[in-house]
């Protein structure tokens, strides 16, 4: 049904050696303007700003989800439970799933007021991308593949495979945000997790022989997630861009003049829907009007975009370290005005090793016993079941920026 290419296409990697493509349809979606953007798009946002080596792009890692999709369906046993069709959609779905991010990632999506995911799903079936025309020569494959993306339900094993506790997105992220910030406490065997899964009927389970990786896995990505993805510097760099953006955002809405050419981020602001705008975002977009704005007239931008430029970064108070109650009363009075939502931010970030919801399934790992029994992990390990009560974690901070 799908086209081969003549001659297999291979991508070095890091991590996998090569990433190889012989899908056409593949081939025709790495080639259009929509994927080729993610080059331009950091994967790790402010991270880099305490990593200084964090400099890979939202393309490795889509390049990298695929190939972790092409893995799955090379070792993972009973996955030829899914056709042909539906392994495309499986591939099509791993190297899509992050097409939506815009620059400098969630601080973005605070400001536009929606997320990647829906701005995915937009634009694989919005007519005019390349990615829905390559999508569309299939009948089908673009409303399937962003039925998966939207979690719409028609496909629930790829859906678990694409985007759950134990799915090829975290697998590929984990191991190569590890590799690129240097953090041994992210690399996991995600060879012998694979090897370990197995597909019945139509769910994913996980022979209780390899619960072990598992646990590792778990207790990396929490790792991660604290010394990592949630590391107060990176947070620090992210709140002078939610502040910029902000004060963009009011002077826009008031009809005043920015001097910077900043034309596609101003139709997104006001229309998340104007897609050919969205495109047109990447990091350098923001990079380059960001440098505009050091000479700005506004001091606001003024002062935010030159801290931007030369790492002039909010300073941060830890609240789980008992700080002096006088240093807070004094900062909190200090921004207790009109600038507050510019140079003031308060936040609250929370993980836990294992989340099992009653209310999903797909956020329950299941362990397959030697016997046929099937089990949710926290009932078959001791060590996952004492995480859910004791590894939930929440970081308070308070963010505030001084010349």
């Amino acid at each position: 049904m799908f086209a081969r290419l003549e001659r297999t296409k291979v991508f070095r990697d890091p991590l996998y050696g090569y990433i190889v493509v012989d899908y056409k349809i593949i081939s025709d979606l790495i080639d259009t303007k929509e994927i080729q953007r993610l080059r331009r798009v950091r994967q790790l946002s402010g991270v880099a700003m305490v990593f200084q080596t964090a400099e890979h792009s939202r393309f490795t890692h889509s390049l990298g989800c695929y190939q972790m999709a092409n893995l799955v369906l090379q070792n993972v046993e009973g996955i030829d439970v899914l056709n042909e069709y539906e392994k495309v959609v499986f591939l099509c779905s791993a190297l899509l799933h992050d097409i939506g991010h815009g620059p400098f990632s969630h601080a973005f999506e605070n400001v536009i007021q929606t997320s990647h995911e829906e701005m995915t799903v937009k634009l694989i079936l919005n007519s005019k991308t390349e990615v829905n025309k390559v999508l569309s020569k299939v009948p089908s494959l673009a409303s399937d593949v962003a039925n998966v993306i939207a979690h719409g339900g028609k496909f629930p094993l790829i859906e678990a495979l694409v985007s759950s506790q134990l799915d090829v997105d975290r697998m590929d992220y984990l191991s190569r945000d590890a590799y690129f910030t240097g953090a041994a406490y992210g690399h996991i065997d995600y060879f012998r997790i694979l090897r370990s899964m197995k597909i019945v009927n139509k769910k994913v389970l996980v022979r209780a022989s390899g619960v072990h990786s598992i646990e590792s896995y778990l207790m990396s990505r929490y790792h991660m997630y604290f010394q990592v993805y949630y590391h107060p510097v990176a947070r620090a760099y992210e709140c002078l861009l939610e502040g910029i953006y902000s004060r963009l955002k009011d002077l826009v809405s008031n009809d005043q003049e920015v001097d910077a050419s900043i034309d596609s981020f101003i139709s997104v602001l006001k229309n998340n829907d104007d897609i050919d705008s969205y495109i047109d975002l990447d990091d350098a977009y923001v990079n380059g009007f960001i440098k505009q704005l050091t000479k700005s007239k506004d001091k606001i931008l003024n002062t935010l975009a030159n801290a931007f430029q030369n790492r002039h970064l909010f300073n941060f108070i830890d609240l789980a370290y008992e700080p002096n109650p006088e240093l807070i009363a004094e900062i909190k009075t200090k921004y207790n005005n009109e600038l507050k939502k510019y140079y003031y931010k308060e936040a609250k970030v929370s993980a836990v090793a294992y989340l099992h919801s009653k209310k999903s399934d797909i956020n329950d790992i299941k362990v397959l016993l030697p016997n046929n029994q099937v089990k949710s992990l926290d009932q078959y390990s001791p060590i996952i079941k004492s995480l859910t009560q004791s590894s939930y974690k929440m970081v308070e901070r308070i963010y505030y920026f001084e010349d």
